[in-house]
């Protein structure tokens, strides 16, 4: 297949973006996936007229906003109100998001519903990097004092993170992403599979080569350095750049020797984060008013991603259904069967009546999110090099120094990008 600038393993977000920034910057560049379509957890799969994402998908406006906004994509979609409720004690009850909620809501005392105003106003311009060093539950416990209002923060939280381990997730980053929550998220019309055939398409138009259906077997090395990419079906490219947007597990297994890389730490402190996710397409909504939902006796969320009425709804579905997205946020062990049973059972309090309105419906029992997060026990970040092997990058979800979700994916392959031209810049010199 030739010589190549750089290969990128792994199709996803994370490979796409890098693609992009490295033929940008003049660099012949190769791609592959092993399934046979692009997009890894992005992809979008209709059904029966539906757009089903791999779990509700939310695009706030950090990191990887920006960055598809400067490369010029659409992100056709829009940002659903704020209008929210809180399941306590299997009741719905509006929480404080706005002037009307903040009076009518019966979930907090006085002195809990100023202490919510106090801290949302602050939040909109704290400094939240101030909070890295400690958990959300250290941060919440230190610094909230009404009881109710630390229920609503840690769902807030949770819900802004995907993640269930308060003792865990450093605060900052936590805090930052619910920042942004205060900015609005977007849903993204046809699901965000739109977004992956936006970055296939500009990838294409520079010059970057993808081969799909391709599973790679080894990053080869020799002194100290990456010299080529041997695929499974045998076939070898000769490259002296090579970035893994694979997850840490596989990178690890893809280079020999790993164990004495950098590869091995950001394999072992990893911690992926899963999710059950019901979606159900209805054909109305029982209960027009419940659109999202935070658990906040339980580890759940409710979205109605299809919203009705104004702002205009995200185009879901090619003939109106509406397309209700439900997590349960899964600890170490989880019960597929627990799970399904669980979510159902909200959608039974939010939306009585339901199964009636079915037209169909899509449970992933446990759909990775991440792969890692910033969390206490991390020793340090992972990438954008791997010091041990010149011209070995990893970039992905997991790969965060700070970011979450895809705002990681997106940072890490930029940061990846930008550390091999300015290192290849400097031996040229």
């Amino acid at each position: 297949m030739g010589k190549y600038d750089v290969v990128i393993v792994g199709g996803g977000i994370a490979g796409l973006t890098a693609a992009i920034h490295t033929a940008k910057a003049g660099k012949r560049t190769l791609v592959f996936e092993q399934q046979k379509r692009f997009g890894g957890r992005a992809i979008t799969n209709k059904k029966q007229g539906v757009y089903f994402n791999l779990g509700g998908h939310a695009l706030y406006k950090g990191e990887a906003y920006e960055a598809f906004r400067e490369l010029g994509l659409r992100l056709e979609g829009s940002t659903p109100s704020i209008d929210a409720y809180g399941m306590w004690k299997e009741q719905v009850v509006p929480l404080p998001t706005n002037i009307s909620s903040f009076f009518q809501t019966p979930l907090l005392s006085w002195a809990g519903k100023l202490e919510f105003a106090k801290w949302f106003i602050k939040l909109g311009k704290m400094d939240t990097s101030v909070w890295n060093e400690i958990s959300i539950r250290d941060w919440i416990e230190t610094q909230l004092h009404d009881p109710m209002l630390r229920n609503v923060f840690y769902a807030l939280l949770r819900t802004s993170t995907y993640v269930l381990a308060p003792e865990l997730h450093t605060a900052g980053p936590a805090l930052k992403q619910l920042q942004r929550s205060l900015n609005g998220v977007r849903y993204l019309d046809k699901g965000w599979g739109t977004l992956v055939e936006e970055l296939r398409k500009l990838a294409v138009q520079l010059g970057v080569e993808l081969v799909s259906d391709r599973k790679v077997g080894i990053i080869e090395h020799q002194d100290q350095n990456v010299h080529s990419i041997l695929c499974q079906d045998g076939t070898r490219i000769e490259v002296s750049n090579v970035i893994l947007t694979t997850p840490p597990s596989i990178s690890h297994k893809l280079v020999p020797h790993a164990d004495q890389t950098a590869l091995h730490t950001w394999n072992d402190q990893s911690i992926p984060v899963t999710v059950a996710c019901l979606d159900v397409g209805l054909r109305q909504l029982p209960k027009p008013r419940n659109q999202f939902t935070y658990g906040l006796d339980r580890s759940i969320f409710l979205s109605n991603h299809s919203r009705e009425g104004k702002p205009r709804p995200a185009i879901l579905s090619d003939d109106g259904t509406q397309l209700i997205s439900l997590f349960k946020y899964q600890g170490a062990q989880t019960d597929a069967a627990k799970d399904e049973a669980e979510l159902e059972h909200v959608l039974d309090v939010v939306q009585p009546g339901w199964r009636n309105e079915l037209v169909i419906r899509q449970f992933l029992p446990k759909m990775t999110v991440v792969h890692d997060f910033p969390h206490m026990n991390r020793t340090e970040d992972p990438g954008p090099a791997v010091p041990e092997i010149e011209g070995l990058y990893v970039a992905g979800d997991w790969a965060s120094h700070g970011e979450l979700l895809v705002d990681a994916s997106v940072a890490s392959a930029k940061r990846a990008v930008s550390h091999l031209l300015n290192t290849r810049e400097e031996i040229k010199r």
